[in-house]
């Protein structure tokens, strides 16, 4: 099996395939995540506001996949508490309440905690906020480090044997007598040529642009693209819930603890018709984000406070809606058998549904090449998550990682306090990967030490420092640009960096 684009459906589709024991080539054209992928607002979440454009199935599937991810994966994910302060002039109290009960019962919770009204004045949470707002809301959902969890699914892919290749284009593919007979160009050691019973073209963005391309056929779904733009400002609060504004417009935005010295505020959604590399944050979409956290902040927002953005585009299905906010965020799978040789299409998508995407298409490929094959992620860890070497599971995610971390410190006391904190919710049980290796040698920036820079090349594709700053961890908001030259100075003499793209991320400002 063949899968090209190696975002969260392609990378979730090589793993699910490779688990049941096919074999996989996953290929990217840039880094793991580099585009769609790692510029999301980075939340497993339900999509509170789908309710109002009648989304309840796709609001009940990923309702029903946020435990199921929260206990694959409790190092980069977590459950997080969100408050929608009342605007009056808004959506009327009833309105809300109806769609928290709906939000609270469509698919089972086991441990995440119902939604309540709060009073603002004695809630920790309304301190940041304007006098004017008096009542909020409190619901569940979760957060997730978007461009890890791609690559942990990679890494379990390959785990499962898997054959993964970074900065590897498919130029050309064509059937005949059954199999794809595909071309690839690239520089991470994958064959020129190989032949495959079935292609996945996961390549988001790109689909349609794959068909006509590389596969000198027509696309049969219209993709609507949509970017969204993402601000990071200093810490607007301390507690740890997260906010969501209603806005005039209709839309909403996130406020969200981000990087612990940080304010993530996201997202736009507008219509983009350019090439998804070029996608930029621009000035209108900036004071857009300030003057919408503003009417709800005490302290206003100010286009001078963004530290850093990053923007990415939407690939999502066109369903002629006239608002790009309003556009399903749902999935289409489309499998065709042209000349015997199939080909899955992947339309559209968003994180949280990944996992029951990557199912459903392991299904339909199973179907397609009389391959049965037993559904088997929905209990899995992915790579990091089994921390039962380290602790005895209680079965309450939340609640083992800070046990993890206890163990963790208790293994490792000479690594310094604020590293360890980042491990743990880098790399989980992976962190012993690092450990192993005795010598953390040279300390290359801030906390960042050559054992660290070593396993990620080895083990997940790093190739460059921006995959490292940006992808794998977000350092690079945190460093200086010295600090940053030197991890870039490190990769130059050490790892046989290669020269990577320009990806959606913007430096800090």
């Amino acid at each position: 099996m063949l899968v090209v684009g190696g975002g969260i459906n392609g990378a979730g589709i090589a793993r699910d395939l490779a688990g049941r024991g096919l074999s996989v080539v996953l290929v990217e054209q840039d880094d793991l995540a580099a585009h769609t992928s790692s510029a999301s607002t980075k939340l497993i979440h339900g999509g509170l506001r789908y309710l109002e454009y009648y989304e309840f199935s796709l609001v009940r599937k990923a309702l029903a996949e946020r435990e199921v991810l929260l206990r694959a994966a409790p190092h980069i994910m977590w459950p997080l508490r969100f408050v929608m302060p009342h605007d009056p002039s808004m959506r009327p109290v009833w309105m809300i309440r109806a769609g928290l009960f709906l939000y609270d019962h469509l698919a089972r919770r086991e441990w995440l905690p119902p939604s309540r009204t709060v009073r603002l004045a004695e809630h920790p949470a309304g301190a940041p906020l304007k006098p004017r707002f008096v009542k909020g809301f409190v619901y569940s959902d979760g957060w997730v480090d978007d461009a890890r969890l791609v690559v942990l699914n990679a890494m379990d892919a390959a785990a499962h044997g898997a054959r993964v290749f970074t900065r590897t284009c498919c130029v050309e593919a064509h059937h005949d007598a059954g199999l794809w007979h595909v071309q690839l160009q690239g520089d991470e050691g994958a064959p020129p040529a190989l032949r495959a019973r079935l292609l996945v073209n996961a390549t988001g963005p790109w689909a349609a642009q794959f068909l006509r391309g590389a596969l000198a056929r027509p696309d049969t779904k219209a993709l609507r693209l949509v970017k969204g733009s993402h601000i990071v400002v200093p810490q607007i609060f301390t507690h740890d819930h997260a906010y969501i504004f209603q806005n005039a417009d209709g839309r909403i935005i996130f406020a969200i603890p981000y990087e612990g010295r940080f304010t993530l505020i996201g997202t736009t959604d507008i219509e983009w018709n350019g090439e998804a590399t070029a996608v930029r944050i621009d000035e209108t979409e900036i004071a857009y984000l300030c003057e919408q956290a503003s009417r709800y902040f005490a302290k206003p927002v100010m286009p001078a406070d963004v530290r850093w953005s990053y923007s990415g585009v939407r690939p999502l299905i066109d369903d002629e809606s006239g608002n790009p906010a309003a556009v399903t965020r749902d999935y289409r799978l489309e499998l065709t058998r042209d000349g015997g040789a199939p080909l899955l299409s992947v339309w559209g998508g968003k994180i949280t549904t990944f996992r029951k995407l990557a199912e459903e298409a392991a299904e339909r490929i199973g179907e397609a090449l009389a391959r049965t094959g037993r559904a088997w992620t929905e209990g899995a860890p992915l790579p990091g998550g089994d921390l039962s070497a380290w602790i005895t599971p209680s079965g309450r995610p939340d609640t083992d990682i800070t046990r993890f971390a206890e163990a963790l410190a208790r293994r490792a006391p000479r690594v310094d306090a604020a590293t360890r904190a980042r491990w743990v919710r880098s790399y989980g049980a992976l962190a012993q990967h690092i450990l192993e290796r005795g010598d953390l040698g040279a300390q290359v920036a801030p906390g960042l030490y050559e054992a660290e820079l070593q396993y990620l090349h080895e083990h997940e594709w790093a190739r460059g420092a921006d995959d490292v700053l940006w992808r794998r961890s977000k350092l690079g908001l945190h460093l200086t640009s010295d600090e940053r030259d030197a991890v870039q100075h490190w990769w130059q003499r050490h790892a046989r960096a290669h020269t990577v793209p320009a990806t959606v991320h913007d430096r800090p400002r």
